[in-house]
């Protein structure tokens, strides 16, 4: 990999929360597809969505709208580590020069529990930039993107139901 290869992209999407909130889920930083589409988890082999339908029991259609409205009725706040960073296409292990996200305005905005995070890369760029400001440990979860092979849908479910006892659902 070279660094031709390589592109500065600044984060194109707004955090998604409402003031009701309980939990943060963040990824790492919006793929290529994710960008293309407009909103979180845009890709269609990204298993995030799939996951939800199954833990909520509900079928969502592509629409930004209604996966807004499904976060808003779940209190679920999602964004991403990442704000800014050099990157080849999607893939997370070429992130260098990463800037952290300023998680503050749904930390102020929102009745944060719990922060899950969606993969590894995630997980340590929270750990590196975020845990300490905002006082929650952070919960790693195996990550929902096509490139995580080795899990199915059924081990995803089963790792992300931990979500569901902080929307008093479980």
């Amino acid at each position: 990999m070279t660094d031709n290869n390589y592109m500065t992209i600044v984060h194109p999407l707004e955090p998604c929360f409402t003031k009701e909130s309980k939990i943060l889920i963040l990824g790492s930083f919006p793929s290529v597809k994710t960008r293309e589409y407009g909103f979180f988890y845009g890709h269609p082999q990204n298993r995030f969505w799939r996951v939800m339908e199954v833990l909520f029991k509900e079928d969502l259609d592509n629409g930004i709208a209604t996966r807004k409205d499904f976060l808003s009725r779940h209190k679920i706040a999602l964004y991403d580590s990442i704000y800014q960073c050099d990157i080849v296409g999607s893939s997370d292990a070429s992130i260098k020069n990463a800037q952290p996200s300023d998680l503050s305005r749904i930390i102020k905005g929102a009745d944060i529990k719990e922060v899950f995070l969606n993969g590894a890369t995630s997980y340590k760029y929270y750990k590196k930039y975020h845990e300490k400001d905002l006082g929650l440990e952070g919960v790693k979860l195996p990550s929902t993107s096509p490139a995580n092979a080795r899990y199915s849908l059924d081990d995803l479910v089963n790792e992300w139901r931990v979500i569901l006892k902080y929307l008093d659902l479980f």
